[in-house]
């Protein structure tokens, strides 16, 4: 498996849409989103993503997990890193199976969400998605997280389904949201 952004640092201007956001300018947005490097998860990040699953996940991900997916060939695992500091933002999973992509976590530290770190990791997403022709790409979501649905949304993802129960602490069920690609997609 070629891994989504192996080696990759890029600048991306604003997701679609995004021209103003809680006061924003459209300038102001491209500049905080222009500060953030996508580039593939190592093992340096690790105790930054053992902090974020915990701070973000009420049955985090281990360390341990966290270093298995290094060597998972399945697997494409990416971060999003302040460009200045080098300061880890969040980070994103992906599973890869035959035609099939599965987004297994997106995390962004509190103080730095709404600032485009989880747009461009998804992007990278996506575009991989459609250079590897995956039939699609699809993740699980408490029903409760509007925020990430909103997200999720405004990139093409659709309600597919509902898993009862997955959630614990609290108990949710989790939506499915798939995000499928054509042949004209491609």
């Amino acid at each position: 498996l070629h891994r989504p952004g192996a080696g990759l640092r890029h600048r991306q201007a604003p997701e679609p849409g995004q021209k103003r956001h809680r006061g924003i300018t459209s300038r102001k947005t491209e500049e905080i989103m222009n500060n953030i490097n996508i580039v593939p998860m190592t093992a340096d990040h690790l105790d930054a993503l053992e902090q974020l699953e915990r701070t973000c996940f009420s049955r985090p991900w281990s360390r341990k997990m966290l270093a298995e997916e290094l060597d998972n060939e399945c697997a494409a695992f990416l971060v999003a890193e302040d460009a200045a500091t080098g300061q880890v933002i969040g980070y994103a999973g992906l599973l890869v199976a035959a035609d099939e992509g599965y987004i297994t976590n997106v995390a962004v530290f509190p103080p730095y969400r709404r600032r485009g770190a989880a747009g461009k990791l998804l992007d990278v997403f996506l575009r991989f998605a459609r250079a590897n022709h995956l039939a699609f790409l699809t993740l699980e979501v408490r029903p409760s997280n509007a925020a990430a649905i909103a997200l999720y949304t405004r990139f093409g993802f659709r309600e597919a389904g509902r898993r009862r129960n997955y959630y614990d602490l609290p108990k949710e069920d989790a939506l499915i949201l798939t995000r499928t690609f054509e042949e004209d997609d491609q």
